[in-house]
């Protein structure tokens, strides 16, 4: 499909400088002929002058001189047709790598978008199919018992929030992906920010009896509430899902230059080296983070952090060691 357009937009190309190009060599042509017809008969008359003193009129200009004249019309025009010729071949290879050059952006759009509906349907299939197995082996059943009902009650909202937790994440994604301006920036505490993110990981904390220690200072930067909770609620949930039981996960805010950096420190099972480069891309997990019985994540968090990041001109990095614990660090210069 690509190669097809391609080769359409280098024929466009080609059409337009063709198209000018022809013209200018008409417009060169033109010029140049109206010149040596204007030399032509400006030698003419001086020749006629001249010779008239010694010859009795009528006097007639030679012949070779006007086959002269004629010959050299016809070298400016097999002279424009050469160069329009080259500019052909090299505007059609140009035209070529340029069409490429323009669609190519357009080229990885389509492969994202396309890899993302492919991951998106994956992780969509699993609780569908876990629910659809679920119901025919109860319809099955020749006499359901009220526990057996039950039970399938249980595993069926099991996987109806795990559907509800992905599109919730995909809707995210998308909305900060294209925020099209709606995303509304006002002067923000980080150290409330903060402290809303942890309420809302508390419980998940508090069920692994894991500590989260802050060291905060009074900092603002302009930014959006919701966009700045949902990025460090991220970075909290994801320190408990991969922290150990009975650790810490302490965070720290600290003025550096121009801008601020907020560390969330944990303790938990750490990145490979080879995953860093990849934790940011969507659905992706790592190695050792790949058992949705023990995190059930659907790799969609870091992107969303990251996209949230983005838009606030700020970024994220991580530090990390396999089973020393992980440090995120995020930075927003100051506007």
């Amino acid at each position: 499909m690509f190669t097809q357009a391609r080769i359409k937009l280098t024929l466009w190309y080609l059409l337009i400088i063709m198209l000018v190009s022809s013209m200018f060599s008409v417009v060169i042509y033109r010029l140049l002929t109206t010149e040596i017809a204007r030399f032509e008969l400006l030698q003419r008359t001086r020749i006629e002058r001249r010779m008239t003193d010694f010859m009795p009129p009528p006097f007639q200009f030679p012949e070779a001189s006007a086959q002269l004249m004629e010959e050299t019309k016809q070298r400016i025009l097999l002279m424009l047709v050469f160069i329009n010729c080259g500019i052909f071949v090299f505007a059609g290879i140009l035209g070529y790598i340029l069409a490429g050059k323009t669609l190519e952006p357009i080229r990885n759009m389509m492969d994202e978008q396309n890899r993302f509906i492919s991951d998106a349907s994956h992780e969509l299939r699993t609780p569908l199919t876990s629910l659809k197995s679920a119901f025919e082996v109860y319809l099955r059943s020749n006499t359901p018992t009220a526990k057996e009902a039950k039970t399938l009650a249980q595993e069926s909202i099991i996987e109806v929030n795990k559907l509800q937790s992905l599109s919730e994440s995909l809707l995210n994604l998308a909305q900060y992906e294209k925020p099209n301006g709606s995303i509304q920036f006002t002067a923000i505490n980080i150290s409330d920010v903060i402290k809303s993110a942890i309420k809302k990981v508390r419980l998940q904390a508090k069920q692994k009896n894991i500590r989260i220690s802050t060291s905060l200072q009074n900092i603002s930067i302009q930014g959006n509430l919701y966009g700045l909770t949902d990025l460090f609620t991220i970075l909290l949930d994801n320190a408990v899902k991969y922290s150990h039981e009975k650790s810490t996960i302490h965070i720290q805010t600290k003025k550096i230059d121009k801008a601020v950096e907020i560390l969330v420190i944990d303790e938990g099972i750490g990145i490979s080296v080879s995953d860093i480069p990849h934790i940011f891309d969507r659905f992706y997990r790592a190695d050792n983070a790949r058992s949705k019985n023990q995190t059930g994540g659907y790799g969609l968090g870091l992107s969303i952090a990251q996209k949230i990041a983005t838009i606030h001109n700020g970024s994220i990095r991580v530090i990390s060691n396999i089973g020393k614990g992980s440090t995120f660090v995020v930075q927003f210069k100051f506007r």
